[in-house]
């Protein structure tokens, strides 16, 4: 094999592709230290950081990344006891936190001391799916009529062509069928188990889609439309849902709003409306909540989700009632795309975080959305009681956070 120097000045005259190091090294730990001190020569920088970590990369390099040069170190933070009386997640949890926004996991923690005063936040999951919508493109109207009316008559055909690629996935209906002039926008919905699912809905509706232009000899433009609606924000997402949706709720006594949060039933009530529903309607905003992604993305990166979908996770809305002078407090999550299995969560840390929630593996996903619900309901309420107090300020401070 040759030497690493002769390696990285191939390399760095562009005479060998970052890729291709591996094939003139004895091991994948190698490649990716010559990697690191290719992008040391051409920055100037110095990574002993990235190259501090205990993540396998060859078993990474099959599934998660390309080009690795190291890894990168997010600090995490552990909040809890969070008390959930969920169909899935009972009892206490405490809830691994990866972020380097100081004062979040202090919030959440305040928020999971109210949960737990009160007995508990009650959790549900409502429904649950996973989408993936082409293009296609006809001759004419007439034609995008007839390719539509088709995939209606013959949804049981493409049902089994689509579940002959899995032995996980099922296929519960394809809508709406959307016709925009010529153009064909049909979205097929799967239920997908513990797998966040979506290779396994784009093999799926690969499939289903070879019979749909065998039948009708339709052009199909893109396996992705947009009409997914994956990785953006959509009001689609918003109603339909998309992932696993999520209601968490919790009613607090008046005495312990004014113990715990040190503010009033009614002030929170009024920064709700204010905020997270006035605020976002003039915002034109498709999340009438204060700061969902805060814990969506904390909880993302520590338990190796797929953080592009954080935009979706942080869609929902917050209600704040008054209700017998108590406070009636609920978080409702339409879009979250969750795994306990695959992709990233085999990863060594994330692995050890979704063991920490008593989540990692196979049949444990619709209890980790449980517990992600009731996570972001503590850290709404917490900054929502900030907000009533007047404390959000004096709090980042106080912490020492700029």
């Amino acid at each position: 094999m040759a030497k690493k120097e002769e390696i990285l000045r191939k390399v760095v005259k562009r005479e060998l592709k970052l890729h291709q190091i591996e094939n003139l090294t004895e091991n994948i730990q190698e490649a990716v230290e010559i990697r690191r001190m290719f992008a040391e020569q051409i920055s100037g920088a110095s990574l002993k950081h990235l190259s501090q970590h205990s993540l396998d990369l060859e078993k990474a390099m099959k599934r998660n990344i390309e080009n690795p040069i190291g890894t990168v170190q997010i600090p995490v933070g552990l909040a809890g006891p969070l008390q959930i009386n969920g169909k899935y997640a009972q009892g206490d949890y405490y809830v691994p936190l990866a972020t380097s926004e100081g004062a979040l996991v202090a919030s959440v923690n305040r928020g999971c001391s109210v949960t737990k005063a009160v007995g508990g936040a009650t959790v549900r999951i409502i429904d649950d799916k996973m989408t993936r919508a082409p293009v296609i493109r006809a001759d004419s109207v007439t034609g995008a009529l007839e390719i539509k009316e088709w995939i209606e008559r013959h949804f049981i055909e493409l049902k089994e062509a689509a579940e002959s690629t899995t032995s996980h996935g099922k296929l519960l209906k394809i809508d709406p069928v959307v016709l925009v002039g010529r153009y064909v926008y049909p979205r097929f919905t799967f239920t997908t188990g513990d797998s966040m699912g979506m290779n396994m809905v784009t093999i799926a509706t690969e499939k289903a889609l070879e019979i749909l232009t065998r039948e009708t000899g339709a052009h199909v433009v893109a396996l992705s439309s947009n009409l997914c609606v994956d990785k953006k924000p959509s009001a689609m997402n918003l109603i339909e849902g998309r992932g696993k949706t999520v209601v968490a709720e919790i009613i607090i006594p008046q005495e312990i709003v004014e113990k715990k949060l040190k503010t009033t039933v009614k002030a929170i009530t009024e920064v709700n409306l204010a905020k997270n529903m006035i605020g976002s309607a003039i915002s034109g905003s498709m999340g009438f909540n204060a700061h969902y992604a805060n814990m969506i993305g904390a909880l993302f990166l520590a338990t190796g989700q797929d953080e592009a979908h954080i935009v979706e996770g942080s869609l929902g809305i917050t209600t704040a009632e008054e209700e017998d002078g108590d406070l009636y407090f609920s978080v409702t999550l339409p879009d979250l795309p969750l795994a306990t299995v695959g992709g990233g969560t085999s990863l060594e840390t994330a692995r050890e975080c979704l063991e920490i929630m008593g989540v990692y593996g196979g049949g444990k996903v619709k209890k980790f959305a449980e517990i992600v619900g009731a996570t972001v309901l503590a850290g709404e309420l917490s900054l929502m009681g900030a907000l009533a107090a007047g404390h959000l300020a004096r709090a980042h401070k106080d912490l020492g956070r700029g």
